[in-house]
């Protein structure tokens, strides 16, 4: 299967990072986020991605050709016919990606939609280029053929941004919650999706509004639990 990663933001709740590079290539300990979500899925055997870039789309492509050359001591012979040689073996060598610009200003939706051919007709795993988690991809693919559904979204317990006062019935203070963990859950991406989600979808989609709701409707959408580091 393959893993399709929304990549062409704006990011703009990053815009001090976010002004020379697109949100997925904002380092966190070195590495780019694309990086870190690529590299959990490649754990679980999943090595064939589709990006879907858009804003700033040279900077990932520039990082993908330049990839080995970053991450490898090399040997660089410049006498007669140049020739190189990688003195490193890469764990992402093994990896097949292929970069789709699927526009800066298409929508979540419509950008799975543009890439529905380079998808070979399978089903295919399906997350946010910011979204770093530590899912278990094997645990949310067993899920998701369990319950024979078009799709399946993660679902994740925030932490509340506030810390949260309980009051007791004479307006005195019992305890205070520095930012507890949320009672709602919210959609944290690592879908899971059937090609039968293109029946859902066109260019203008936007994923998180009518197709899920739709999907939601007709009984078509699972929730997986994910209790871990989001």
């Amino acid at each position: 299967m393959k893993a399709v990663i929304l990549a062409g933001g704006l990011g703009t709740r990053l815009r001090e990072e976010t002004e020379i590079k697109p949100k997925p290539m904002v380092e966190i300990g070195g590495k780019p986020i694309l990086w870190h979500i690529m590299k959990t899925y490649s754990t679980f055997g999943v090595k064939d991605f589709v990006i879907c870039a858009g804003y700033k789309s040279e900077v990932i492509k520039n990082w993908l050709i330049n990839f080995e050359f970053l991450n490898s001591d090399f040997t660089l012979k410049l006498s007669g016919k140049s020739e190189i040689i990688f003195h490193d073996k890469l764990t992402e060598s093994e990896w097949n990606v292929t970069l789709a610009d699927t526009g800066q200003q298409t929508m979540t939706g419509g950008r799975i939609h543009k890439i529905k051919k380079y998808l070979d007709g399978q089903s295919f795993f399906c997350t946010y280029g910011d979204g770093v988690a530590d899912v278990d991809i094997s645990k949310l693919l067993d899920f998701h053929k369990k319950n024979k559904r078009i799709a399946t979204l993660t679902t994740v317990r925030p932490t509340s941004r506030f810390g949260v006062i309980d009051i007791n019935s004479d307006n005195s203070v019992d305890h205070f919650r520095e930012k507890p963990q949320a009672d709602g859950w919210i959609n944290a991406g690592y879908f899971v999706f059937e090609q039968g989600i293109f029946d859902f979808l066109n260019e203008n989609s936007i994923l998180e509004e009518e197709p899920l709701a739709n999907l939601a409707l007709k009984n078509q959408l699972s929730a997986f639990k994910h209790e871990g580091f989001w």
